[in-house]
Protein backbone atom coordinates (compact mmCIF):
# COMPACT_ATOMS: atom_id res chain seq x y z
CA UNK A 1 0.00 0.00 0.00
CA UNK A 2 1.47 3.68 -1.00
CA UNK A 3 1.65 5.91 1.61
CA UNK A 4 0.72 9.00 1.92
CA UNK A 5 2.64 12.60 0.79
CA UNK A 6 2.00 16.08 0.48
CA UNK A 7 3.12 19.19 -1.67
CA UNK A 8 4.46 21.99 0.70
CA UNK A 9 4.70 25.52 -1.35
CA UNK A 10 6.25 28.99 0.43
CA UNK A 11 5.99 31.38 -2.30
CA UNK A 12 8.11 34.36 -1.50
CA UNK A 13 9.06 37.32 -3.46
CA UNK A 14 12.09 36.24 -4.99
CA UNK A 15 11.46 32.60 -4.46
CA UNK A 16 9.09 29.90 -4.75
CA UNK A 17 10.35 26.50 -2.62
CA UNK A 18 8.44 23.13 -2.86
CA UNK A 19 9.02 20.08 -1.93
CA UNK A 20 7.08 16.61 -0.93
CA UNK A 21 6.70 16.03 2.63
CA UNK A 22 5.27 12.87 4.50
CA UNK A 23 3.74 12.85 8.00
CA UNK A 24 7.36 12.54 9.84
CA UNK A 25 8.25 15.31 7.93
CA UNK A 26 11.21 13.89 5.67
CA UNK A 27 10.92 16.10 2.49
CA UNK A 28 11.81 14.14 -0.72
CA UNK A 29 12.21 16.29 -4.24
CA UNK A 30 12.88 19.69 -2.68
CA UNK A 31 13.37 22.44 -5.48
CA UNK A 32 12.70 26.12 -5.72
CA UNK A 33 11.32 28.46 -9.19
CA UNK A 34 12.30 32.14 -9.18
CA UNK A 35 8.79 33.71 -8.28
CA UNK A 36 9.85 37.32 -9.87
CA UNK A 37 11.11 35.95 -13.32
CA UNK A 38 7.22 35.38 -14.42
CA UNK A 39 5.42 38.62 -15.53
CA UNK A 40 1.84 37.58 -14.52
CA UNK A 41 0.35 34.59 -12.18
CA UNK A 42 -0.62 32.23 -14.91
CA UNK A 43 2.26 31.84 -16.51
CA UNK A 44 4.04 31.67 -12.93
CA UNK A 45 1.53 28.52 -11.76
CA UNK A 46 2.02 26.73 -15.19
CA UNK A 47 5.75 26.67 -14.52
CA UNK A 48 5.18 25.85 -10.53
CA UNK A 49 2.51 22.98 -11.21
CA UNK A 50 5.01 21.22 -14.64
CA UNK A 51 7.20 20.50 -11.48
CA UNK A 52 4.68 19.95 -9.21
CA UNK A 53 3.87 16.89 -11.66
CA UNK A 54 6.72 15.66 -12.82
CA UNK A 55 7.69 14.79 -8.75
CA UNK A 56 4.01 13.33 -8.58
CA UNK A 57 4.87 11.12 -11.44
CA UNK A 58 8.74 10.22 -10.12
CA UNK A 59 7.48 9.12 -6.37
CA UNK A 60 3.87 7.72 -8.06
CA UNK A 61 5.69 4.03 -7.34
CA UNK A 62 6.05 4.67 -3.66
CA UNK A 63 4.03 7.46 -2.69
CA UNK A 64 0.12 8.63 -3.30
CA UNK A 65 0.07 12.97 -3.35
CA UNK A 66 -3.49 13.76 -1.03
CA UNK A 67 -2.84 17.13 -0.20
CA UNK A 68 -1.21 21.26 -1.26
CA UNK A 69 -0.35 23.26 1.48
CA UNK A 70 0.81 26.72 0.62
CA UNK A 71 1.67 29.62 2.36
CA UNK A 72 2.15 32.91 0.56
CA UNK A 73 2.15 36.46 1.80
CA UNK A 74 -1.73 37.87 2.30
CA UNK A 75 -2.34 34.59 1.64
CA UNK A 76 -6.21 34.11 2.83
CA UNK A 77 -7.21 30.83 4.59
CA UNK A 78 -10.99 31.08 4.06
CA UNK A 79 -11.26 32.77 0.98
CA UNK A 80 -7.83 30.71 -0.85
CA UNK A 81 -7.16 33.68 -2.10
CA UNK A 82 -4.44 35.99 -1.85
CA UNK A 83 -4.87 39.63 -1.35
CA UNK A 84 -3.18 42.74 -2.39
CA UNK A 85 0.25 40.88 -1.49
CA UNK A 86 2.70 44.19 -1.34
CA UNK A 87 5.96 41.83 -1.63
CA UNK A 88 4.71 40.31 -4.94
CA UNK A 89 4.44 41.34 -8.68
CA UNK A 90 0.95 40.64 -9.38
CA UNK A 91 -0.97 42.83 -7.65
CA UNK A 92 -4.79 42.54 -6.08
CA UNK A 93 -6.63 39.80 -5.69
CA UNK A 94 -5.68 36.33 -6.72
CA UNK A 95 -7.56 33.56 -6.46
CA UNK A 96 -4.61 30.97 -6.03
CA UNK A 97 -6.23 27.82 -4.51
CA UNK A 98 -9.14 27.83 -7.44
CA UNK A 99 -6.03 28.32 -9.68
CA UNK A 100 -4.21 25.67 -8.41
CA UNK A 101 -6.96 23.20 -7.54
CA UNK A 102 -7.57 23.43 -11.78
CA UNK A 103 -4.55 22.49 -12.64
CA UNK A 104 -3.43 20.14 -10.24
CA UNK A 105 -6.64 18.12 -9.39
CA UNK A 106 -6.08 17.88 -5.87
CA UNK A 107 -7.04 19.43 -2.90
CA UNK A 108 -5.21 23.05 -1.77
CA UNK A 109 -5.20 24.94 1.33
CA UNK A 110 -3.52 28.81 2.12
CA UNK A 111 -2.36 30.62 4.63
CA UNK A 112 -0.13 33.44 5.09
CA UNK A 113 3.32 32.90 5.54
CA UNK A 114 3.46 33.37 9.09
CA UNK A 115 0.52 31.01 9.92
CA UNK A 116 2.48 28.26 7.70
CA UNK A 117 5.16 28.45 10.02
CA UNK A 118 2.94 28.05 13.14
CA UNK A 119 1.71 25.21 11.91
CA UNK A 120 5.08 23.53 11.02
CA UNK A 121 6.04 24.46 15.13
CA UNK A 122 2.90 22.69 16.04
CA UNK A 123 3.66 19.35 14.22
CA UNK A 124 7.25 18.90 13.38
CA UNK A 125 8.98 21.89 15.92
CA UNK A 126 9.12 23.36 19.01
CA UNK A 127 5.31 23.92 19.72
CA UNK A 128 4.69 20.24 19.27
CA UNK A 129 2.50 19.51 22.17
CA UNK A 130 0.92 22.37 22.65
CA UNK A 131 -2.13 24.29 22.13
CA UNK A 132 -1.62 27.82 23.34
CA UNK A 133 1.53 29.43 21.39
CA UNK A 134 2.88 31.83 18.99
CA UNK A 135 5.45 32.20 16.54
CA UNK A 136 6.50 35.31 15.09
CA UNK A 137 8.39 35.60 11.78
CA UNK A 138 11.86 37.47 11.57
CA UNK A 139 12.24 37.94 7.97
CA UNK A 140 11.88 40.98 5.74
CA UNK A 141 8.95 42.20 7.75
CA UNK A 142 7.30 40.61 10.97
CA UNK A 143 4.33 37.98 11.05
CA UNK A 144 2.88 36.23 13.63
CA UNK A 145 0.82 33.19 13.64
CA UNK A 146 -1.32 32.89 17.02
CA UNK A 147 -2.62 29.53 18.24
CA UNK A 148 -5.21 29.32 20.90
CA UNK A 149 -6.54 25.58 22.69
CA UNK A 150 -5.00 23.98 19.70
CA UNK A 151 -6.52 26.44 16.59
CA UNK A 152 -5.19 29.17 14.21
CA UNK A 153 -6.54 32.66 14.81
CA UNK A 154 -7.47 33.87 12.06
CA UNK A 155 -10.70 35.76 12.80
CA UNK A 156 -13.81 36.78 10.61
CA UNK A 157 -11.90 37.77 7.61
CA UNK A 158 -9.11 35.53 7.82
CA UNK A 159 -6.53 38.30 8.44
CA UNK A 160 -6.25 38.33 12.04
CA UNK A 161 -2.45 37.97 13.81
CA UNK A 162 -0.59 40.93 12.51
CA UNK A 163 1.60 41.90 15.15
CA UNK A 164 4.13 43.15 12.60
CA UNK A 165 1.55 46.26 11.64
CA UNK A 166 0.61 47.21 15.32
CA UNK A 167 2.10 50.62 16.39
CA UNK A 168 5.20 50.74 18.56
CA UNK A 169 6.44 54.08 17.98
CA UNK A 170 3.61 57.26 16.86
CA UNK A 171 4.22 58.17 13.95
CA UNK A 172 7.50 57.04 13.12
CA UNK A 173 9.18 55.13 10.39
CA UNK A 174 6.91 54.66 7.03
CA UNK A 175 5.69 51.06 6.29
CA UNK A 176 4.71 49.70 3.32
CA UNK A 177 1.73 48.75 4.47
CA UNK A 178 0.48 52.78 3.93
CA UNK A 179 0.70 53.28 7.99
CA UNK A 180 3.95 55.02 10.10
CA UNK A 181 5.86 53.21 12.80
CA UNK A 182 5.07 49.45 12.68
CA UNK A 183 6.48 47.22 14.53
CA UNK A 184 8.33 45.75 11.54
CA UNK A 185 9.90 48.44 10.23
CA UNK A 186 11.95 48.35 13.73
CA UNK A 187 11.89 44.66 14.43
CA UNK A 188 12.69 42.40 11.40
CA UNK A 189 15.82 41.99 8.87
CA UNK A 190 15.01 45.24 7.40
CA UNK A 191 14.44 46.98 10.71
CA UNK A 192 17.17 46.11 12.11
CA UNK A 193 19.54 47.57 9.11
CA UNK A 194 17.57 50.83 9.74
CA UNK A 195 18.58 50.81 13.65
CA UNK A 196 21.91 50.80 12.74
CA UNK A 197 22.16 53.37 9.99
CA UNK A 198 20.37 55.92 12.41
CA UNK A 199 22.94 54.70 15.09
CA UNK A 200 26.66 54.70 12.43
CA UNK A 201 25.13 58.14 11.53
CA UNK A 202 24.35 59.70 15.17
CA UNK A 203 27.44 57.98 16.91
CA UNK A 204 31.04 58.91 15.94
CA UNK A 205 32.45 55.86 18.11
CA UNK A 206 34.52 52.88 15.83
CA UNK A 207 32.57 50.16 14.45
CA UNK A 208 33.36 47.52 11.91
CA UNK A 209 30.27 48.40 9.58
CA UNK A 210 31.55 51.87 8.81
CA UNK A 211 33.98 50.46 6.89
CA UNK A 212 30.94 48.54 4.73
CA UNK A 213 28.61 50.05 1.61
CA UNK A 214 25.74 51.00 4.28
CA UNK A 215 23.39 51.14 0.92
CA UNK A 216 23.62 47.18 1.08
CA UNK A 217 24.46 46.24 4.61
CA UNK A 218 22.33 42.94 5.88
CA UNK A 219 21.32 41.91 9.70
CA UNK A 220 23.55 39.09 8.54
CA UNK A 221 26.84 41.21 8.63
CA UNK A 222 25.04 43.39 11.88
CA UNK A 223 25.29 39.96 13.32
CA UNK A 224 28.69 38.96 12.36
CA UNK A 225 29.98 42.31 14.17
CA UNK A 226 28.16 42.15 17.08
CA UNK A 227 29.39 38.08 17.44
CA UNK A 228 33.25 40.46 17.07
CA UNK A 229 32.36 43.06 19.82
CA UNK A 230 31.08 45.61 17.83
CA UNK A 231 29.34 47.86 20.48
CA UNK A 232 27.10 49.59 17.80
CA UNK A 233 26.49 46.40 16.36
CA UNK A 234 25.45 45.02 19.42
CA UNK A 235 23.34 48.26 20.41
CA UNK A 236 21.38 47.64 17.64
CA UNK A 237 20.09 44.34 18.69
CA UNK A 238 19.72 45.76 21.99
CA UNK A 239 16.83 48.33 20.49
CA UNK A 240 15.88 45.65 17.80
CA UNK A 241 15.00 42.92 21.18
CA UNK A 242 13.24 46.22 23.25
CA UNK A 243 10.80 46.69 20.50
CA UNK A 244 10.03 43.20 19.92
CA UNK A 245 9.74 42.34 23.74
CA UNK A 246 7.49 45.10 24.74
CA UNK A 247 4.84 44.25 21.70
CA UNK A 248 5.25 40.71 22.66
CA UNK A 249 4.08 41.83 26.44
CA UNK A 250 0.86 43.17 24.96
CA UNK A 251 0.38 39.77 23.23
CA UNK A 252 0.82 37.60 26.19
CA UNK A 253 -1.61 40.04 27.82
CA UNK A 254 -4.48 39.21 25.20
CA UNK A 255 -3.23 34.91 24.85
CA UNK A 256 -1.77 34.01 27.72
CA UNK A 257 0.60 31.74 25.54
CA UNK A 258 3.01 28.77 26.66
CA UNK A 259 5.45 29.79 24.30
CA UNK A 260 6.71 32.51 21.54
CA UNK A 261 8.96 31.17 19.19
CA UNK A 262 10.78 33.04 17.02
CA UNK A 263 11.43 31.61 13.22
CA UNK A 264 13.58 33.03 10.60
CA UNK A 265 16.40 34.80 9.38
CA UNK A 266 16.86 37.46 12.33
CA UNK A 267 15.63 34.35 14.79
CA UNK A 268 19.45 32.83 13.46
CA UNK A 269 21.34 35.22 15.38
CA UNK A 270 20.72 33.23 18.62
CA UNK A 271 21.16 34.78 21.95
CA UNK A 272 22.09 38.36 20.33
CA UNK A 273 18.38 38.50 19.95
CA UNK A 274 16.54 36.34 22.23
CA UNK A 275 17.89 37.52 25.21
CA UNK A 276 16.77 41.46 25.06
CA UNK A 277 13.56 40.24 23.68
CA UNK A 278 13.42 37.63 26.55
CA UNK A 279 14.93 40.71 29.08
CA UNK A 280 12.02 43.76 27.68
CA UNK A 281 8.92 41.60 27.45
CA UNK A 282 9.50 40.85 31.35
CA UNK A 283 10.14 43.99 32.01
CA UNK A 284 6.60 44.98 30.14
CA UNK A 285 5.16 41.69 31.29
CA UNK A 286 1.39 41.92 33.83
CA UNK A 287 3.22 40.52 37.09
CA UNK A 288 0.35 37.48 36.46
CA UNK A 289 2.44 36.28 33.47
CA UNK A 290 5.83 36.90 34.59
CA UNK A 291 8.61 33.86 34.24
CA UNK A 292 5.60 31.61 32.94
CA UNK A 293 6.10 31.80 29.16
CA UNK A 294 8.69 30.04 27.00
CA UNK A 295 10.51 32.02 24.68
CA UNK A 296 12.79 30.07 22.31
CA UNK A 297 13.81 29.52 19.05
CA UNK A 298 12.79 27.60 16.10
CA UNK A 299 14.03 23.91 16.13
CA UNK A 300 13.06 23.45 12.25
CA UNK A 301 15.88 22.44 10.01
CA UNK A 302 16.17 26.09 8.25
CA UNK A 303 16.76 24.59 5.13
CA UNK A 304 13.19 23.04 4.75
CA UNK A 305 11.22 25.64 7.31
CA UNK A 306 9.00 26.82 5.25
CA UNK A 307 7.62 24.18 2.92
CA UNK A 308 7.28 21.83 6.00
CA UNK A 309 5.13 24.52 7.61
CA UNK A 310 3.32 24.47 4.34
CA UNK A 311 2.73 20.71 4.23
CA UNK A 312 2.01 20.87 7.71
CA UNK A 313 -1.48 22.83 6.93
CA UNK A 314 -1.55 19.91 4.55
CA UNK A 315 -1.49 17.51 6.60
CA UNK A 316 -4.01 19.96 9.17
CA UNK A 317 -6.48 20.41 6.69
CA UNK A 318 -6.80 16.39 6.07
CA UNK A 319 -7.11 15.83 9.47
CA UNK A 320 -9.89 18.25 9.93
CA UNK A 321 -11.50 16.72 6.91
Amino acid sequence: MKKEIVIGIDIGGTNTDFAFVDKKGTCYLKNNIRTDKYPDIDTFLDELCLELKKGITALKKEFSTVSIGIGAPNGNFYTGNIQFAPNLKWKGCIPLVKMVEERMSLPVVLTNDANAAAYGEMIYGAAKGMKDFIVITLGTGLGSGIVINGEMVYGHDGFAGELGHTTVIPNGRACGCGKKGCLETYASASGIVRTMHEILNMRKEDSLLRKKDLNKLTSQEIYIAAKKGDMLALEAFEITGEYIGMKLADAVAFSSPEAIILFGGLAKAGNYILNPVKKYMEQNLLSIYKNKVKLVLSDINNENAAVLGAAALGWEYLNKK
